[in-house]
């Protein structure tokens, strides 16, 4: 079994130049509807321009219905003026593009059946989203199904690849964060490892207002995860809990708001022990391990304590963005628009942007079918390695060096 030690297997399809582009479906409501969250439109340069000025200013969506993009009732529509009718079908078609550079080779570190273990590579995002709608791990999973089931990787027939279940991802990483990303290949093992993750979250809140102890609430948990990080300044406490509350805050350039440190946030819990100090280089290795799930938790709780990771573009001491939502809030509605009409990428941070350490280490659970206690390592990269590590695979690697050299001379490996 591989759960524990370096991977063995990969998996990965080299991207296409560009991806097919995007389908958004929508339905015109009345206004009158209790749960209609349009704004109250009468033409079609006005359904959009209002309901999705996020995306693009109002001459963007002019030119994208000039450019033959929109359907309304299965007929292009390229008249701004058209008066929609409650219950009009909608249809945007975003025209295909160059997704910016992902890696796409995952390695395996364990599967069966019901399971999918990878070490996902810092810079590939999980599920689609913003500028990355191919170039996923979610896609890869699509094609890795298709492949095992002999259909073609990209033009797989929908009604037979239906009958077979795509592996998903049950959790999160962040697109920077590389390391373990555990994926259910069955729908059996997705229940299980939702209600688990659901399960965790509950006891996670329900304990930090009991201010219960750190062994009760790991002993709780259903599911362990273990992250290495390098942090900016020598922490001073070996072992430091942090319960800094998060939540989300407008911002340009994220729908709905960022995710950071604020006292109006929901309950969230981690803990980071102390790894490595490195005096020269004013930085300190840490393992953290985390009790609640909130969208970048570790790089927002560590930030909170004065010590963000090195090299993030977002946050900072404080856990708070670089760059004030206050400082920048009217960005998204310039009249300058990219080329399919859209809005230019801000230029504030965004959450998806690397170049921060960050590595999910290790994950522990009961297997969902078998019961069977699972450890699934992804071996940490060379800047989240302690120096006692370090030396450890220099050693093991003369070692093996020393042995093929051994062999060389005795004609067991060729030249």
């Amino acid at each position: 079994m591989m759960a524990e030690g370096s991977a063995l297997l990969s998996m990965g399809v080299p991207w296409p130049e560009c991806n097919d582009g995007v389908f958004y479906e929508d339905v015109v409501k009345s206004s009158n509807s209790s749960n209609c969250t349009q704004k109250k439109t009468r033409t079609l340069l006005e359904f959009y321009s209002s309901n999705y000025r996020y995306s693009a200013s109002k001459e963007g969506w002019l030119q994208r219905i000039q450019n033959k993009q929109i359907q309304v009732d299965g007929e292009v529509s390229t008249s701004p003026n058209l008066m929609l009718r409650t219950g009009a079908q909608l249809l945007y078609h975003r025209l295909p593009w160059k997704e910016p550079f992902a890696p796409h080779t995952l390695h395996i570190l364990f599967e069966d059946e019901h399971l999918l273990a990878i070490n996902k590579p810092s810079g590939l995002q999980v599920l689609p989203g913003g500028a990355f709608q191919q170039r996923t791990v979610l896609t890869q999973l699509h094609w890795y199904t298709m492949k095992s089931t002999q259909l073609p990787p990209q033009h797989g027939d929908p009604s037979r690849l239906s009958r077979h279940f795509c592996a998903v991802p049950v959790h999160r990483l962040g697109r920077g964060t590389s390391g373990v990303l555990l994926c259910a290949k069955s729908r059996q093992a997705k229940t299980k490892l939702a209600a688990d993750f659901k399960h965790d979250t509950i006891s996670s809140v329900r304990n930090q207002a009991l201010l219960v102890t750190d062994k009760r609430r790991e002993s709780e948990r259903r599911i362990l995860k273990r992250y290495r990080a390098l942090v900016q300044g020598l922490m001073e406490t070996d072992v430091v809990l942090i319960d800094q509350p998060i939540g989300k805050v407008e911002y340009p350039g994220v729908i709905g708001g960022l995710h950071m440190a604020t006292l109006e946030g929901k309950p969230s819990q981690s803990k980071a022990m102390v790894v490595y100090r490195n005096k020269e280089e004013n930085s300190t290795l840490v393992e953290v391990q985390i009790f609640s799930g909130r969208p970048h938790q570790i790089r927002i709780h560590l930030a909170s304590i004065g010590h963000p990771l090195v090299g993030d573009p977002l946050y900072v001491a404080g856990g708070i963005p670089s760059t004030t939502a206050e400082s920048t809030l009217g960005m998204l509605h310039y009249e300058t628009c990219a080329e399919d009409g859209g809005h230019n990428k801000p230029i504030t941070p965004l959450p998806g942007d690397c170049g921060y350490h960050l590595h999910s280490h290790r994950l522990t659970f009961d297997h969902p079918i078998t019961s069977k206690k699972m450890n699934i390592i992804a071996p940490p990269p060379a800047a989240l390695l302690a120096q006692h590590e370090k030396k450890h695979m220099l050693t093991i690697f003369a070692s093996k060096m020393d042995d093929w050299s051994s062999a060389q001379q005795r004609g067991l490996v060729l030249s």
